[in-house]
């Protein structure tokens, strides 16, 4: 194609301002936060401020076989939106609308609302909306969606897809539709909704999407253990999930406790295998809960356990889990994965991890959503290193064996990406895979929309 003369048919076409072939600023598009030393330049980046935008785009890829990369906040630590040679980058960051209906406790909400300003709406309206990813602050409630993002408190409240009753959608040849609604109890044909939930932009490009809000739940109680092995945290960790349902239940390994305290100078035991932190938003009832998760890991062989049902103490007990990210980012490049194995082989799991880091010469840490066993290894290396970003690569891979070898899985929350699609030919039934193929062939015949991601 004439490069410029189609851009400019197209340009002539979208809001004023949404498109820009800058060099500099395609530069910063390039890449998410998988920090992909191979990722591709965009021909041209569209920002788009409405659904016709995105239409638009899509109309004119589609009828000249031009990719789409989706993009939200670029958060994706998996290369979800990691930019292709010679492709469209489609930024979704300038929609970001956010209506609360109370009476009907919901929430109407343009893809590029970063999902802590969705959760600031809804608390407003002393309403809820539970799913929460690490990264909340920063993430846009469109990415969410695609990866179907879960977080520390899904144990209890579920993950996107459980909040997601409905959403507008513009499928790659421009066509635009209104999958689900806004009541729970709305069911007619296949569950579409369900399916565009998790797809990665690969099936279709989301423009607005109907939340469902719960009531705001009562101050957690807080509770944090620390056990000189991680068998017994472990141990802990399921007498608690056969008795009850916490909000949240995380553990952390040796080295993840040895990077918070360098960081938050707490005082925390360095020397402890695990450290466990559970939460009970139970209202009346969290009082006991909390007593029933002191019980169970005082008899699992907790050296010390501390419980608060202050806010503010409760907030203190927990920022161990999420300084890690923090302390990391303060020595160069954070590289955030996720994986997981049956609970009782995290033991294995933590201690192959830190063999891979020994051997390999680099920094891995690891923290478990334990109700749902879920592990986040996270690595860290000096900027601009490239020595030691070899060492990390091959220690992801090294991870992703023992994983496998524990039967485990290595996609879990984060989505797939481009950098987990490789992995799925071997982690899925060849009769998956071909559905897979069929449906994506079935919405998306030209194969634009995002085709490095997910399908394998």
């Amino acid at each position: 194609m004439d490069t410029v003369d189609d851009l400019d048919l197209l340009t002539q076409r979208l809001s004023p301002g949404a498109m820009t072939t800058d060099p500099d600023l395609l530069q910063s598009y390039r890449q998410d936060w998988s920090f992909d030393p191979a990722a591709g330049t965009p021909v041209a980046v569209v920002r788009a401020s409405t659904a016709s935008d995105v239409q638009e785009t899509l109309r004119f890829a589609d009828s000249r076989s031009i990719s789409v990369v989706p993009r939200g906040a670029g958060t994706s630590v998996v290369g979800g939106s990691t930019a292709i040679d010679g492709a469209i980058t489609l930024s979704l960051e300038r929609m970001r609308s956010i209506r609360i209906d109370a009476s009907s406790r919901t929430a109407i909400v343009e893809p590029g609302a970063l999902t802590n300003d969705v959760k600031a709406a809804a608390a407003k309206e002393g309403l809820y909306y539970p799913p929460d990813p690490s990264s909340f602050e920063i993430c846009s409630i469109g990415g969410n969606a695609a990866t179907n993002a879960g977080g520390p408190c899904c144990v209890k409240y579920g993950v996107t897809s459980d909040y997601i009753l409905g959403m507008t959608v513009v499928l790659a040849d421009g066509s635009i539709t209104e999958l689900g609604g806004d009541r729970i109890k709305d069911t007619p044909g296949l569950s579409l909704t369900k399916l565009f939930v998790g797809s990665e932009g690969t099936l279709g490009v989301i423009t607005e999407l109907t939340l469902r809000l719960i009531p705001r739940p009562p101050t957690p109680h807080t509770l944090v253990a620390f056990f000189p092995l991680m068998s017994e945290a472990v141990a802990a960790a399921r007498d608690i999930t056969n008795r009850t349902r916490p909000s949240e239940l995380e553990i952390l390994d040796n080295a993840a406790i040895k990077v918070a305290e360098e960081f938050l100078r707490m005082e925390l035991d360095t020397d402890a295998g695990a450290l466990l932190i559970g939460r009970s938003d139970a209202g009346n009832a969290a009082e006991a809960e909390m007593e029933l998760m002191r019980t169970h890991c005082e008899k699992r062989g907790a050296s010390a356990v501390f419980v608060t049902d202050d806010h503010h103490e409760g907030e203190l007990f927990i920022r161990p889990r999420y300084a890690v990210y923090e302390a990391f980012e303060q020595k160069g490049v954070v590289i955030g994965d996720d994986v997981a194995v049956p609970i009782d082989k995290l033991p294995e799991l933590t201690d192959g991890i830190a063999d891979v880091a020994n051997r390999n010469n680099t920094t891995v840490v690891s923290y478990t959503h334990a109700a749902d066993e879920l592990t986040h290894p996270v690595l860290n290396y000096p900027v601009g290193d490239e020595a030691a970003a070899a060492s990390a690569a091959a220690a992801r891979r090294e991870i992703y064996d023992l994983v496998r070898a524990l039967g485990g899985t290595v996609t879990t929350e984060y989505g797939v990406g481009q950098h987990k699609r490789g992995n799925l030919s071997n982690a899925l039934d060849p009769v998956v895979v071909k559905l897979n193929r069929a449906i994506k062939n079935a919405v998306d015949p030209n194969n634009i929309l995002n085709p490095r991601v997910l399908i394998p």
